[in-house]
Order: C-alpha cells, then structure tokens, then sequence
C-alpha cells in the first residue's frame, strides 16, 4: 500500500541538493537505488533522472515510527522525503556522487510505492540479456546509462530545431496515414475501415509530401518524422525509426551541404564539446568503392583496398584469371603487422569473408626476415609474389589479404567488411574519434537481376548530374546522380539529394524503371499532377535521429538510444507486440486470416 502525496510538494530534484542548501530543509522524491542498515543509523540512496542524494535516518533523534518504516524500505521502493540538508563528516565523504559532500537528515518520510524484487540490478554495467532488458524496458531506462541516451537524444533534436529555425525552416507535420507506394523497401499498410479492401501506407520516409511542399511554395521545411519500414533488422535498424527530414528550393547540392555540415558541427561542439572542421572532405562513391570498399568508408584508420589485377593477370591461379576472364577484378588490402597470426586465425578471416559470398581469401605473409610465405606461392614466381607485396607496400610482419571474384560488388563488400573486422579485432579506432565526410556523385540507377530491370540506388526523383543527361538514352547505368550522403565513422548519417523538376526528365527516369506512364500515374499521380503547375529547382537531405545518437552516445546498437524498441523479429517483449486482434475487428476492416501461412511461420519460428 502506498502513502498519500497530499500536503508535500517537491523542492528539489535529487542531484539538484548541494552544499549551498546546508541548513536548509528541502522535500525530494524518488526511488530506492539502495539501502544500508547500520543498527541505529539507516542510510537511503535515493534516485531520480538527476542522480543520488544520500538519506538518513538517525534512529536516536528520528520518531519511532518514521525508523520503523524505514526499516522496511527495499529497493526501488518510491519515497518522499522531507528533511534538513547537512554537510557530511569528512571521512563519509563520497567524491564519485555529485551530492558527496551532503546528505538530507530525514524529519518525515513517506512510502509512496512499494516494488518487488526487480529482475535485474538498476545499475550501469550489469551483464544481463538483451531480451530479459527490453521486456522490462521501463526499469532498464531507469539506469543512468540509459537515462543518459534519452537526454542525449532530447538535446540534439533542441539544437537542430533552434538551428533550422535560424536558418529560416518551417516546421511541418506530414500524414502518417498516406498512398503505399511500393519502390524499395516493403511498405507496412494499415486497412481502412471505412474503405473495405483498401490499405493506407505507413512514410518509408516523406520524401512526397516534402515535394509538395516545395510546390506549394514552403521554400525550407523541416520534420522530426517518424518512418516506418517492414524489413530485416539490424544493429542499426529498427521498424520504426526518426528522421531529421527537411527539403529546400531554389538550391544546390553545396548549399544543402554548407548547411547540413553546419548543423552537425553545431550539434558536435554544443553537446559533446568536439570541432568539427569544415568544410567536410568531399569523395566520390567511385573513389569511396576503390580505396575502401565502402559508400559508407570508415576513414579512422588505413587498410585501404588495391586493385592488383594488372600484376596477376596471366597467372596459373585459376581462381584470379577466371574472375579476370569474366570481367571481375583481384583486389588487397594490407594488414599492417598482423603476419603474427595463427593459421586458425587467417581461416577465420577466410570464413569471414565468404558470407560476403566471396569464394575465398588468398593471403601472404611477410616474415620478419623479408622472406614470404603463402598457400597461393606456387603458382607465381618470386619474383612475381615480391611484385605484389611491393605494391601492398608490404613490410616485415605484414599481412596482405586477397579477394578476386567475377563480380566487383562481391569483391569491394568482402575486403570492405574485412577492413572494419580487422579494425574491430585490433582496436584501430575509437568511439570518441569523428571523422566525417560527404560522398557524392552516387550511380542514379542500378541493374536488378531479379527484377531484370533498372532500379533506381535513392528513389525514382533523384536528378542526374547535368553532364550525364546525354547517358540516359546510350548508358543509364553510367549516369551518375546528384545524390550525396553523409558519413561518419563508417555509417550513413544521413543522404539526399537534387531532385528531379522537368518532366521530361521525370518521364524517362519512370521509363528507365519499367513504369508505363499509367503505372506512373497510378503510383505518383498526386505529385506528377502538382508538378503540372509550377515547381521550383529543389532538394533535400534526411538524417537518422537514433543513429546520430547511437554515435554520439558510443552505443553499439539504435535500440539503446530509443526509448521503446522492437527486437530483431519486428516485436516487443515488453508488450508482446504484434498480437492477435478479435474476429470482431477483422470482420470490419473485411480481412480474413490465412491459416496455413500463419501455421507455417509459426513451424518456421519454432
């Protein structure tokens, strides 16, 4: 049973007391972080989003009544305490508390709320499970690593919104409730009740309404917006997820950039006192994909890619000349100092790689006394593997990793993931090291072998670069886009682009993708008619929110950064989200359930 709040209102937040109130009497609320009982002296740590302050409650001077409750109190249990602020003895006190040097000497002390025994400790550096943490997700952000995160996240959305605001945004609120229109990642659809058979479509992302926008004349929007996407999750996806979404006209790729890159900075120095230099380096995917495998290139650190194909070409090596002969490429990196590995260690980084859907790895190691050893030794000579270790700028102890393979992509995803794994394993980089740059001039369009069509790499209103107009009729898959993304220490932190405002232009781009102009109008009708009636030169930009504060915050995973997230199959263990709904409910929205699809995801979970 809890006690009344009636009459005793809060003068203070917990980490708030300090020594200026000594002498003073002050009223604070809270949980329980921990009790000790030293027979006539009952000490509390009491904790709120502030911190700990120290309670006590001195059983010679205490009302018998107030001691025996506090002897009662178990962690977690929510108090309110009234009593005089008082310095503590020199030996008690406690340097690593912000509230170290006081304590609050109890004169009246109310149970508001007991607690049973909490699953885990709230406390930072528990090891507990992920699963067991996010089914009891509001004690788990009770811990101040986690209470942490959240302030983080309220900060930076304060400063990008007085920024944007500066800069002469809007704020607007876009619908949640739109048109599905499915390019991409899968759409999650809501049914309408009101439109038996029809489906609403949850925003991958507002990039339609936001062109409206700029059409109705907005000229600089801004959005805190939450997305949705039904795909496969990851340590840095979630279902649903926030966007810094914003969309400018009458602008260019460098003023959305100046301005974005100015945000960042501003956010950096404000909230994690760190200078951000700008302008930011600017690299092209081309060069990005080259050097480091990557769009999203972590550039902390080298291990930098080399296309050795010229050196090999010719050779015995079945696997190099055939991945040759079909148009691939034989590519390196070399991993300074690691020629001490054990072979189970290369096999390891063999087996890495092949989940990249690389074949294999081939590698040679540069002994200490110059000389070299390598399971692909015998098909070269000597002087041809000295050939290579020359162009790795190959030393003693160094390790140089191969990887050839027919298709580029497959080449460029495997020692581009090595690279970081090699990083990871080394400890190459840190959390509080930023190293951010712009990556610019995408490919506009990309073959789908599936679909045996062009896709488009952003979406279907990303414009081409003016240069390559003439190579949407001879080569489309050569037109680069005006698209660029900014990264941070090998994540994608945000991407947008120019967008497309001829429709000339606009028509082949939807040629180029497959649609007829009726699937076109069917898909994008509402934008393609605004755009009859005048539309500005026009463009934008959207960040990841969570990721943003994952980086900041040196978490490894969005879902510490989220105050309620879904686990790797879409769900919640908190409130066991999604569930099952009354054949009542589906009767009206004109649903019904398939049995057997349902019967076989269950077998397939099982």
């Amino acid at each position: 049973m809890g006690e009344s709040l009636s009459g005793l209102k809060r003068s203070h937040l917990c980490g708030n007391v300090t020594e200026a109130l000594i002498g003073s009497e002050v009223t604070v609320m809270g949980w329980v972080q921990r009790r000790r009982d030293l027979g006539q002296l009952i000490f509390i740590a009491l904790r709120d989003k502030t911190g700990l302050v120290q309670i006590v409650v001195d059983g010679n001077t205490a009302p018998e009544d107030i001691f025996k409750k506090a002897e009662t109190i178990r962690s977690e249990y929510v108090l309110a305490v009234r009593g005089e602020v008082c310095a503590r003895t020199a030996e008690n006190i406690n340097p690593s508390m912000k509230t170290g040097k006081i304590e609050i000497v109890v004169k009246e002390l109310r149970i508001l709320s007991e607690s049973e025994t909490p699953p885990f400790q709230i406390e930072d550096n528990i090891t507990v499970k992920d699963d067991l943490r996010l089914k009891y997700r509001y004690l788990d952000l009770r811990r101040p690593c986690q209470l942490k995160n959240l302030v983080l996240r309220h900060q930076v959305v304060q400063v990008i919104r007085n920024f944007l605001s500066d800069e002469g945004f809007m704020e607007i609120e876009t619908p949640v409730l739109g048109k599905s229109t499915p390019e991409g990642a899968r759409d999650y659809l809501v049914p309408s009740r009101v439109h038996p058979g029809k489906f609403y479509g949850l925003p991958q992302s507002p990039q339609l309404y936001k062109q409206l926008l700029m059409v109705s004349g907005m000229d600089r929007y801004y959005q805190i917006a939450k997305c949705f996407r039904d795909e496969d999750l990851r340590a840095d996806r979630q279902p649903e997820f926030t966007q810094v979404d914003m969309e400018l006209s009458f602008v260019d790729e460098e003023i959305i950039q100046d301005i974005n890159e100015r945000m960042m900075q501003k956010v950096f120095h404000d909230l994690l006192g760190v200078d951000i230099q700008l302008p930011l380096p600017r690299m092209t995917y081309a060069e990005a994909m080259e050097r480091y495998g990557s769009d999203k290139p972590d550039v902390r650190f080298g291990m930098e890619l080399k296309n050795i194909s010229s050196i090999v070409e010719g050779s015995d090596f079945v696997v190099f000349q055939s991945a040759l002969d079909n148009g691939g490429s034989v590519r390196a990196i070399n991993a300074n100092g690691c020629g001490h590995f054990p072979r189970k260690k290369i096999d390891a980084l063999v087996e890495f790689v092949k989940t990249y859907r690389a074949k294999g790895l081939a590698w040679i190691v540069v002994n200490e006394d110059g000389t070299l050893k390598s399971q692909i030794a015998k098909f070269f000579t000597e002087e041809k593997m000295q050939e290579i270790v020359d162009a790795m700028e190959g030393k003693p102890g160094d390790l140089i990793l191969i990887c050839a393979d027919q298709k580029n992509q497959v080449v460029f995803d495997s020692l581009g993931a090595l690279r970081l794994e090699l990083s990871r394993q080394l400890g190459l980089t840190k959390p509080d090291d930023f190293a951010f740059l712009w990556i610019t001039e995408f490919p506009m369009l990309e073959w789908d072998e599936e679909e045996n069509r062009y896709v488009a790499v952003h979406h279907p209103f990303t414009a081409p670069m003016d240069e390559d107009l003439p190579l949407l009729e001879t080569d489309p898959g050569k037109v680069r886009a005006k698209a660029y993304d900014m990264v941070l220490n090998g994540y994608e932190l945000g991407g947008g682009s120019i967008r497309i405002h001829r429709n000339d232009i606009q028509k082949k781009m939807f040629q180029l993708l497959g649609f007829s102009d009726e699937d076109a109008q069917a898909r994008f009708g509402f934008l393609l008619d605004a755009f009859k009636y005048g539309v500005p030169p026009h463009g934008g930009l959207a960040f990841g929110l969570d990721r943003i504060i994952m980086l900041m915050s040196g978490a490894s995973s969005i879902r510490d950064v989220m105050a309620f997230p879904k686990v790797k199959d879409a769900s919640c263990p908190m409130t066991d989200a999604p569930g099952a709904v009354d054949q009542k409910q589906l009767d009206e929205l004109a649903i019904s359930i398939n049995e057997a699809v349902v019967k076989a995801a269950e077998e397939t979970e099982a």
